[in-house]
């Protein structure tokens, strides 16, 4: 099936999210609404959106408005048409109508509702315009979400559903499942029955809100949010109509009616107008006093907002024995929604999907959860969960589990797709290395390195990672969210409390040391990043020596920010790429201040359609729309390095006090103008020395060892001033960068 003409009916945020990613993709869309006016301004938030729907504003060409009334003619020449109007059965039924009376003979119709059955949206509909018909649910926004969920019956044309979904796999990039018409199909009907289990269990147990989201999140190896946070994030408003309309479309005797219950505090915010984020807040609000921002929480007992409480469980990556085991409140609360979560998705099976698989798949896809409630099972363990659990009537695949007591009934993972994913192959990898920071695996020839902390910040435990799998080819990957945020700053700040600095410098030159090992080893090394790829996430993605990215990455060199300069051979590799342009070539100051201001304004890329011209990414480098292909590309990019050889060194011929003076007037032009201040003017500073190459002169060679320490004398000096770890602190206390 070959897809080059879409056409979208309804403009708003869902239907503005799929022309967009159409759009990255290369796929000539036309954006229908009631008024031309209409699509247009859907066409214009487009551009304006953040995070940025487009991996390129120029794609914008792609996107052709009109409305339903002039321009429906369109449908004729479409090979797919989307619907995503308002959820009304009647208007939606117009649309079809409407459709089917001008689409080609063959084109795909299909709906983006999140919960209107395909039997209901197509009861109007021929048989030989059912089999065509199918819903594509994308999820929120578009671009980033990697679930596609597409819903069939027994009218549809299998064929053509399947060709979709190679379609919306290969051109799309998306995690597409194909699963059967029960509400809420797989994402939703299990998300949000987690999501209120969470949100009831801590009612019932007594927890705060903070409590409950510091269980319900990261631990469980859900998205920091947790349950109150996402509520606030979605909604609380709409939540309430999601509820509502499981409990019309769901049997009396589903547990999801128990858990969907109204809850007098949550119908008092919406009627008060605090639903969310969007609103004057909900669960969380943002109050000021004395001039000051407080972040507050509501008390689910009284109703009353009080500042947030930091919740520290101690517990640092994903162990779910560890959690469920405790012997207090939290572990009560953990092992309670957890083991409902099971029961209730365990219960599902077949009647949503025959396949238990797509169901973590789709929780991981559609709501970044680090593993699915079969997942979860199985790292529990089947001995202990039966060993804890109370009942499961009515439930035949724990039934046979128990009779079974297959510790490894899990299987392979990521059965919805035939592409050869990191996921599927670790299993099968021999484990060569572990240490709190990474996992070294050997498969077939070559050597994986996956990161396994926090947003993978990197410590010392990262670096010995690296260095030890070097001897064979080496594909740096991770399956979690973020390839790396960066240097984890908690682990130097504890040195920089004590005074510690020479542990700091020992540390920072290590990691110096690894990335030019990466560099210059004898074996290629290939990062596969997505998601963050910051500071020195960066910059041991731009010392390897091939990468494959995921085209969703925010990529920079951002320590500024946090009163630091990147010093791991960011700005070494960086200037580098940037001193062989043309330019350079004439000019020998023009890499320095171009670097100067990348750098120095922490300027990020947010794909990689934008990192190549900062030269953060290389023509060269592949790049991927489906994060599951990252393995795949890689490991073909490995088997054609047989003749490989490491690069050569890096040489630089700079200016030296000529460039920095040139720097520092950019500098006092920004001071003046009160753009920046005091310490960031210092911060300027040490990054112009570096950048301008120091105490030299042009006709003196510098090499990658005189860049790196350039760049570790800098970091030093700066590390040590109480101004540059008040920033650190911030950051770290609120996500958020403090200027001083």
């Amino acid at each position: 099936m070959d897809i080059k003409k879409v056409v979208i009916i309804g403009s708003g945020t869902m239907g503005s999210g799929i022309a967009a990613h159409l759009c990255n993709a290369n796929v000539p869309v036309t954006l229908l609404d009631l008024t031309t006016d209409i699509s247009t301004k859907a066409r214009e938030k487009i551009l304006k959106s953040r995070p940025p729907l487009l991996i390129d504003k120029s794609k914008i060409d792609n996107i052709k408005v009109g409305n339903i009334n002039d321009d429906f003619d369109v449908v004729k020449e479409a090979d797919w048409i989307v619907e995503a109007v308002v959820e009304r059965i009647d208007i939606k039924h117009n649309i079809y109508k409407k459709i089917f009376e001008f689409r080609k003979q063959g084109a795909i119709v299909s709906s983006n509702t999140s919960s209107i059955p395909i039997k209901v949206l197509s009861e109007k509909l021929a048989d030989e315009e059912k089999k065509d018909f199918c819903i594509t649910h994308f999820f929120n926004p578009v671009r980033y979400m990697g679930l596609l969920e597409i819903v069939k019956n027994e009218n549809n044309d299998l064929d053509k559903i399947n060709s979709l979904k190679i379609f919306c796999e290969r051109e799309l990039g998306k995690g597409a499942i194909i699963c059967n018409d029960t509400p809420g199909f797989l994402g939703n009907r299990i998300g949000v029955f987690a999501m209120q289990v969470a949100m009831t269990e801590a009612f019932k147990l007594k927890l705060s809100i903070e409590e409950a989201d510091a269980v319900f999140g990261r631990p469980m190896g859900i998205p920091k949010t947790g349950v109150f946070g996402l509520y606030d994030l979605i909604g609380i408003d709409l939540m309430s109509d999601v509820l509502k309309s499981f409990v019309k479309e769901l049997s009396k005797n589903d547990p999801f009616q128990n858990v969907a219950k109204e809850i007098p505090l949550v119908t008092k915010l919406i009627q008060t107008g605090y639903t969310g984020r969007k609103g004057k807040g909900g669960f969380y609000r943002m109050n000021k006093e004395n001039n000051q921002k407080i972040l507050e929480a509501i008390n689910l007992e009284t109703g009353k907002y009080f500042p947030t409480k930091k919740i520290d469980l101690g517990i640092d990556t994903v162990n779910l024995n560890l959690l469920i085991n405790r012997k207090d409140k939290y572990g009560e609360y953990a092992w309670s929604v957890i083991s409902k979560i099971i029961k209730y998705a365990s219960s599902l099976v077949p009647d949503i999907t025959n396949r238990f698989n797509d169901i973590d798949e789709a929780m991981r896809l559609g709501f970044n959860w680090a593993m699915g409630p079969f997942e979860m099972l199985k790292s529990i363990g089947v001995k202990n969960f039966f060993g804890r659990i109370e009942n499961f009537e009515n439930n035949n695949f724990l039934k046979n589990l128990e009779k079974t007591k297959n510790e490894n009934f899990y299987g392979e993972r990521q059965l919805y797709t035939s592409i050869e994913t990191l996921g599927k192959i670790k299993p099968k990898a021999i484990k060569l290395d572990k240490n709190k920071s990474a996992d070294i695996y050997r498969f077939k020839d070559f050597n994986i390195v996956e990161f396994t902390t926090k947003a993978c910040a990197l410590d010392y435990d990262s670096m010995d990672a690296l260095k030890n799998a070097t001897d064979k080819p080496l594909i740096i990957i991770n399956e979690s969210m973020q390839f790396s945020a960066g240097v984890n700053l908690t682990y130097t700040m504890n040195f920089a409390d004590k005074g510690d600095f020479k542990s700091i410098e020992k540390f920072i030159k290590y990691f110096q040391d690894t990335c030019k090992h990466l560099k210059y080893s004898d074996h290629p090394v290939i990062s596969a990043p997505s998601g963050l790829v910051l500071g020195g996430g960066e910059e041991v993605a731009i010392q390897s020596n091939f990468v494959v990215s995921h085209t969703n990455i925010v990529m920079g060199l951002v320590e500024t920010g946090v009163g630091l300069v990147p010093a791991g051979g960011g700005c070494k590799e960086v200037l580098h790429r940037w001193s062989q342009t043309k330019e350079a070539k004439n000019d020998p100051d023009y890499a320095p201040l171009k670097v100067f201001n990348i750098i120095g304004y922490a300027t990020t890329a947010t794909s990689t359609v934008e990192a190549e011209p900062l030269k953060f990414l290389r023509p060269e480098d592949k790049k991927v729309m489906n994060r599951n292909s990252l393995f795949e590309v890689s490991k073909k990019l490995i088997q054609e390095q047989s003749n490989f050889k490491p690069p050569e060194e890096c040489k630089f011929n700079l200016t030296g006090k000529v460039v920095k003076e040139k720097m520092i007037k950019i500098l006092e032009k920004l001071y003046n103008d009160k753009v920046i201040f005091d310490h960031g003017f210092e911060v300027g500073k040490e990054l112009a020395n570096v950048l301008s190459g120091g105490d030299t002169t042009v006709d003196k060679v510098l090499n990658d060892d005189d860049m790196y320490k350039l760049e570790l004398e800098s970091f030093m000096k700066l590390i040590q001033t109480k101004k540059t770890q008040d920033r650190i602190k911030h950051t770290l206390a609120t996500g958020k960068p403090l200027v001083n």
